[in-house]
């Protein structure tokens, strides 16, 4: 057969969401069943105890372990500050004084007979986790998190980098060739999520950094852009955790590439709204899409729902998501029915696409997905 069943991404302006929020390790669930909860709603919260610390007391009172132990001034289970005394001897008649205090501040956790040593625990690190989205508390994972549900669009792209956050739509871009430059990013598109057509300048990148946009979505950027954005190289496996103070989402890939039109005429639909976005991306096993989510307040009486797949053919548009060609629009051309030898090794059915520039391809069909609009 020359057909095939491959991923796509979605573009929604309807459908519903479910987003699990869990926490690292087993804490508390601030929130119950039924809950109208909003982004930046804590859910759950926790404590991550701190690391240990040892204090080898005895060594440096030049003591034995129970000698060190007696000359000790805190007990298991005391807080102590940074500087604080924790023992101390004093010898000749009592003009050498030797002392031993903590270098940190916490909690006093371990004391050792046999070694002499003391062990200090760092304060715990709280951890909250928030809703992300506005929306309802559709289930409970018991000590450890919720799902939040909502109705509203859902836009995936094919790559971002930075977290989660909350911002309002601004679209200053005129269509989906529009290109941002820093004439476009304006003082009041601080706190804002700023919508291009085509790509966005490196200085417009800075720019909307430096006045505080929450997020900025287009629909390409070159490497070197995003090299230079970041400080430094990034992979392409597993995003979202870069430390920098606005997220970026791709639509379409690398280069110069137009947004696609139905993409960018939902987003348009939702300038001026409240949206949440995410940069996170993992294109290996367990795939996770960067993505802008706009919660809607009608939810209609047939919701649409995001389309799982498409039946791969000859005419299809495909991105590839994978390297050497990541991030490339094609056509497919020919879908080879017989499995084919790759570089690799593996014996993988293919398909053969003509990318925009004309240049003829092959690459494995798990590699690529459909795009619509």
């Amino acid at each position: 057969m020359g057909t095939a069943y491959t991923p796509g991404l979605t573009v929604s302006p309807g459908t519903t969401i479910r987003k699990t929020r869990r926490l690292p390790l087993k804490g508390q669930v601030t929130v119950n069943i039924g809950d109208h909860v909003t982004a930046d709603t804590v859910v759950a919260r926790t404590e991550i105890p701190g690391v240990i610390q040892t204090v080898r007391v005895a060594e440096i009172l030049g003591l034995e372990p129970a000698e060190a132990i007696s000359a000790l001034k805190v007990q298991q289970g005391d807080k102590v500050e940074s500087g604080q005394l924790l023992a101390e001897t004093r010898s000749f008649f009592g003009l050498i004084r030797t002392e031993c205090k903590s270098p940190i501040a916490g909690t006093v956790e371990l004391i050792s007979n046999t070694t002499g040593h003391v062990g200090i625990r760092l304060p715990s690190t709280p951890v909250e986790v928030t809703a992300y989205i506005d929306g309802t508390v559709a289930d409970i994972i018991s000590e450890e998190g919720v799902v939040v549900e909502t109705y509203g669009a859902l836009v995936q792209g094919i790559f971002g980098v930075g977290g989660e956050r909350t911002g309002t739509l601004v679209v200053p871009a005129e269509s989906a060739d529009t290109q941002i430059t820093e004439e476009h990013i304006k003082n009041d598109h601080a706190g804002a999520v700023i919508v291009g057509g085509t790509g966005i300048t490196l200085g417009a990148l800075r720019k909307a950094a430096s006045i505080g946009a929450q997020g900025v979505v287009v629909g390409a950027i070159t490497d070197t852009d995003l090299i230079a954005y970041l400080g430094h190289d990034i992979g392409v496996a597993i995003t979202g955790q870069e430390d920098i103070p606005t997220t970026l989402i791709l639509t379409e890939g690398f280069g110069s590439i137009r947004m696609a039109q139905r993409t960018f005429d939902l987003l348009k639909s939702l300038e001026g709204r409240k949206v949440s976005i995410n940069g996170a991306t993992q294109i290996r096993a367990g795939v996770i899409r960067p993505e802008v989510i706009a919660p809607l307040e009608k939810i209609p009486d047939t919701a649409a729902k995001p389309s799982k797949g498409q039946l791969l053919e000859v005419g299809s548009n495909i991105r590839i998501i994978r390297e050497p060609y990541f991030g490339m629009l094609g056509t497919v051309t020919k879908l080879p029915p017989e499995p084919v030898e790759i570089e690799s090794g593996a014996v993988v059915r293919i398909l053969e696409a003509e990318l925009l520039d004309g240049t003829v391809v092959r690459v494995p069909r798990a590699n690529v997905e459909i795009i619509e609009g």
